[in-house]
């Protein structure tokens, strides 16, 4: 069974949201391939490796949350280097290319940052903030033991800052390069925020400020809502859908 490309790309952007967002990267069909889909394979950027399982798994279509066009859609991109290559394989092979960033971020249901709350618990006394979320766990945990926790359901070794309490309740949550976020977070009274990159000035800021901070790697935070996605296209669709892990420890 195929389903045609366009109905699966209009499905994914009303139900994202794409046009409540203003976004640096392009969000739906990045790159033109086969009108018919039997299979999509999804991942969290993309990559020749990406790329050539796709090609491997005889799909029609790739999506990803990083795509070709990343922080390059306010002015012309230069199509040399790795985006020529990356584009001569998809071109070559007839594949889709579809990309969602902020809004596969904050959708509130399988979106990256609700995803990672119910993963780590964070369940009680939830709200927004910006694309993420601040939450409590349902009752206190030590710092040390929600590191762990963090960890073993992401699958990776979070870079974590004991400079607050050592007993914790109240998380924010943002996925992806979110650490510039911090001081607000801290303002709304979170004790740890945890997101998936950190900048050096966050560190000493979170040692003054006596937060605790956790770099959980930007691919690990990220990874959730496009799995969610691709689950939901298989099932509203009835087409073949499979998430290709290709893990980064950043």
């Amino acid at each position: 069974m195929t389903v045609a490309r366009d109905s699966i790309v209009e499905f994914c952007r009303e139900y994202l949201r794409v046009k409540d967002f203003e976004d640096h990267c392009v969000n739906g069909l990045q790159v033109e391939g086969s009108e018919s889909i039997g299979k999509i394979v999804t991942g969290v950027s993309l990559s020749v490796k990406l790329i050539e399982a796709a090609v491997r798994k005889n799909a029609q279509m790739i999506m990803v949350h990083h795509g070709l066009f990343e922080g390059q859609v306010k002015k012309p991109p230069r199509l040399t280097g790795y985006l020529k290559n990356r584009l001569k394989l998809l071109l070559a092979y007839d594949l889709n290319l579809c990309g969602f960033h902020l809004p596969l971020d904050a959708h509130p249901e399988i979106g990256n940052n609700i995803s990672l709350c119910r993963l780590l618990g964070v369940v009680r006394n939830r709200k927004p903030y910006d694309i993420g979320f601040m939450g409590e766990l349902k009752k206190e945990m030590a710092f040390k033991d929600f590191v762990s926790l963090v960890n073993r359901k992401l699958g990776g070794k979070a870079y974590a800052l004991n400079s607050g309490l050592r007993t914790v309740r109240k998380i924010g949550i943002v996925s992806g390069g979110a650490s510039s976020w911090f001081p607000g977070a801290v303002e709304a009274g979170v004790e740890v925020f945890l997101c998936g990159e950190i900048q050096e000035p966050v560190i000493r800021m979170a040692e003054e400020l006596k937060v605790n901070f956790i770099n959980a790697g930007h691919y690990n935070t990220e990874k959730l809502g496009i799995r969610n996605l691709g689950k939901l296209l298989a099932r509203k669709f009835k087409v073949e859908v499979e998430f290709v892990d290709i893990p980064c420890e950043i």
